[in-house]
């Protein structure tokens, strides 16, 4: 009940101060403000970009190896890049003795890709759509999100039908207020029947990729109309990996193994051929945000503490205003960690409520409609916001509190 009573008296001391002093305490509390506006404001664009931006590379997958030609970081000590042209594309053969062989894969595809391709039905075309053509175990590497309609069989993809799973935007363009599914759509001279149709996606940020304008055909179909290999389009390799296989390390290693028999390399020949990781954008993603968000800290530190040494000048005023005060209340009993907890609650209170302003600026930053970036104020930076405050309050009010604390209660009620 004591305590009870005590945060009420402190949080009223606190208030009264507050309003006493009203210009002084919204000049004082303008750098906590800024700060933390400055700190959560450039968190919450970190969180959202990072979060769009693993939105908009969804279609790289999640616990998935690639094989391929070159790495996608080259990083200290890597190979000069033309050097990479020289090594032989994934094929078609590697693939299927991949799929006899592996043991820790759950599902393995090879598929190739093509932009610009124009998609047309009757007097309707739809250009530069995005084609892949692959084998069934597609949808285990990628998402594929059928609205309508059905993903592939094997037997279609064996003998490589002239079937199509056509993106959102595709359909909405050629096929307004119909069915598009059992239609003929002609891709690259060649009749297509269409048997999905994907879900709306929308645009994303950088413009990459996404299912609205994707085509998906089997792979042999693919190979008819384009050629894979150097003079054509390149394919893909594509592991998805066990969920106890952690860091997916054991089906590198034994992708590595049995891709080196494959292609007959000697023990000291090097690899002539790169494993990517679905988690080297992740990482890549995170390191670069990792950057910005430090930039945060900087910018904020320097107006928090701005900030902090106003809280602490507002309460070494408070103190010399209020000594007759203290003294007084010494005299009838206050212990000292009772002045010390008032004094210490009003300078985190201050700098909690002058936090809060700034986290509201943020929030009404986060209603300014955008389209292409959804800006997000997340409960872990509301409460990374307040927190911040409230040790800014501390450091700046225990210094004062302790001096407040310690003053001889005679001496305090004759300095009036």
């Amino acid at each position: 009940m004591i305590y009870l009573r005590l945060i009420i008296e402190s949080f009223r001391f606190a208030w009264q101060a507050l309003k006493s002093n009203l210009l002084r305490t919204i000049l004082s509390l303008l750098g906590v403000t800024i700060g933390i506006f400055a700190i959560i404001s450039v968190f919450t664009l970190v969180d959202s970009l990072e979060r769009n931006v693993r939105d908009a590379m969804s279609f790289v997958g999640e616990r998935v190896i690639y094989v391929q030609t070159q790495p996608w970081s080259f990083g200290p000590g890597g190979r000069p890049w033309w050097e990479y042209l020289r090594r032989p594309q994934p094929t078609a053969r590697e693939f299927r003795q991949l799929e006899s062989n592996l043991t820790m894969a759950e599902g393995i595809a090879i598929f190739s890709e093509r932009g610009g391709i124009t998609v047309k039905f009757r007097n309707s075309s739809y250009a530069n759509a995005f084609l892949s053509g692959a084998t069934y175990d597609f949808n285990k590497i990628r998402e594929i999100p059928i609205e309508e309609g059905r993903y592939f069989v094997p037997q279609e993809i064996e003998s490589a039908q002239n079937v199509v799973i056509i993106g959102h935007a595709i359909a909405e363009t050629l096929f307004p207020n119909q069915d598009p599914l059992g239609k003929q759509v002609k891709i690259n001279g060649h009749q297509f029947m269409v048997i999905g149709v994907m879900e709306k996606q929308g645009e994303n940020m950088f413009g990459m990729p996404n299912a609205d304008k994707q085509g998906i055909i089997p792979f042999g179909a693919f190979s008819k109309m384009y050629t894979t290999g150097p003079k054509g389009v390149y394919a893909t390799i594509g592991l998805k990996g066990r969920e106890d296989d952690q860091g997916l390390q054991e089906l590198e290693y034994e992708t590595q193994g049995l891709l080196r028999n494959i292609r007959g390399l000697r023990p000291r020949d090097e690899d002539n051929f790169a494993l990517n990781r679905s988690e080297m954008v992740a990482e890549q993603v995170s390191s670069l945000f990792g950057v910005i968000s430090v930039a945060g800290w900087v910018i904020g530190g320097f107006a928090i503490l701005v900030g902090g040494f106003g809280i602490a000048n507002i309460m070494f005023v408070s103190v010399k205003e209020r000594t007759n005060i203290i003294g007084i209340q010494k005299s009838l009993g206050a212990k000292n960690f009772f002045i010390l907890f008032q004094f210490l609650f009003e300078s985190v209170f201050l700098s909690v409520l002058g936090g809060g302003f700034g986290i509201l600026l943020v929030f009404l930053l986060t209603l300014i409609p955008q389209d292409m970036l959804e800006i997000t104020l997340s409960l872990s930076n509301i409460i990374l916001g307040l927190s911040v405050s409230a040790v800014i309050g501390m450091l700046s009010g225990i210094i004062p509190a302790v001096l407040a604390a310690n003053l001889d209660p005679v001496m305090a009620i004759r300095s009036k």
